[in-house]
């Protein structure tokens, strides 16, 4: 093809070109149109969900303070049945308190001077063991600090016979209700007496030498003259009561002046610690029938009454806890064994650790061989360790 051919296709060659551009420039711009009516149309999605998550949050956080504001209300109700709940409970003891419908308990003075004469006729005979426990204390083995409940004198305990792990609780030194927790957790756990079940007894209680033995319930009535008062706790009913056989009673402890009778329990059963005007000086021991509550027998024993805080008995032998007027360290430093097989000189001097003040109350655990002991408020366990009395 000759040159000037060439010449002539080069205006075709360059209109065919800009034709193909033009064409390629609309394409593009139709996909650049169709790319913003989907951003345009993506856009308008995303602040339609914007909005609408706002509103469903506003929403919900209304529904939350509105919920918060119902929870505070039933709160407020709550606590305002609780106090409501606790005043009519006041309400209904102070109602018992003076319209009280006590069992029929009467004083036979023919009886009471009867027992008085056997228990006389029995004073410091010797005495035969029921049981062949030969233990004694030797020392304190380890003390545990439960907690801090109520007044601070007192009186706590378990069943010193049964199986129960109830614990009963006396707060104070007179009062008609007795407190109880199912075990020892609730106890230590619950602060608030609302907690606990609650015992009214027929009649008051005086002092903190009460004692929880096989399901009964021994606790000291003064109306005139002492009385102890058996009453089963499983039907809240007095089983049988007697007038303590002893004339001119006093406190048995110089330092605890609020008891007048400490009912104990050991390994040979159940005890009476007392104090009568006759010999001012030195505490007595009697031997109870946990059945009929007569005395089986009556010792004098040679440990003062100046000076002691409390008293309990271990196989068969009477230990006296003695303090100072001062509160400082308890020890036992007076042993009366009813068999004889212990001596005073050769009983361990026994020292409990120092804590607060004085015990208000000590009781003994034959089952458990621990004391509960009551120390200005505080409930404290005592683990005993004991030996024969021989090797002492």
């Amino acid at each position: 093809m000759g040159p000037w051919r060439c010449l002539l296709l080069l205006p075709l060659l360059a209109a065919a070109l800009r034709a193909q551009q033009q064409q390629f420039m609309e394409y593009v711009e139709r996909r650049l149109t169709l790319l913003e009516e989907r951003i345009s149309q993506w856009h308008d999605q995303s602040s339609r969900y914007s909005t609408e998550l706002r509103d469903f949050k506003n929403q919900v956080l209304g529904m939350l303070e509105t919920a918060e504001k119902e929870r505070e209300a039933m709160r407020s109700e709550a606590e305002s049945a609780a106090v409501r709940v606790d005043r009519l409970e006041r309400e209904v003891d102070y109602l018992e308190t003076q319209n009280p419908a006590p069992p029929c308990v009467e004083v036979d003075e023919m009886l009471m001077e009867k027992q008085v004469a056997t228990a006389k006729q029995r004073k410091n005979e010797k005495y035969t063991k029921l049981t062949d426990c030969s233990d004694t204390i030797a020392s304190v083995r380890a003390m545990k600090i439960l907690k801090r409940f109520g007044s601070t004198s007192g009186l706590w305990t378990k069943d010193a016979a049964g199986n129960s792990e109830k614990i009963y609780v006396f707060d104070g030194t007179a009062n008609d209700t007795v407190y109880v927790f199912p075990r020892m957790r609730e106890f230590t756990l619950f602060s608030a007496t609302r907690k606990a079940a609650r015992i009214k007894l027929p009649y008051p209680w005086v002092g903190t030498g009460h004692l929880v033995y096989n399901g009964h319930l021994y606790y000291i009535r003064q109306q005139g003259p002492f009385q102890v008062i058996k009453f089963n706790l499983a039907n809240k009913t007095v089983v049988d009561s007697s007038v303590f056989p002893a004339e001119e009673q006093i406190p048995v402890f110089g330092l605890s002046p609020f008891t007048y009778i400490e009912v104990a329990a050991d390994e040979e059963g159940l005890w009476a610690i007392y104090a009568t005007k006759e010999d001012e000086k030195n505490i007595c021991l009697a031997k109870l029938d946990p059945t009929s509550l007569d005395i089986e027998q009556m010792w004098d024993t040679p440990c003062p009454r100046e000076n002691a805080e409390g008293a309990f008995v271990v196989c068969g032998a009477l230990h006296v806890v003695y303090n100072t007027r001062l509160p400082s360290r308890s020890r036992v430093q007076c042993v009366f064994d009813v068999s004889g097989t212990l001596a005073p000189e050769d009983a361990s001097l026994v020292y409990f650790p120092k804590r607060y003040g004085s015990h208000s109350s000590m009781k003994y655990s034959p089952r458990e061989r621990q004391i509960y002991a009551w120390d200005d408020g505080y409930q404290i366990i005592y683990r005993m360790e004991m030996k024969k009395k021989l090797e002492v």
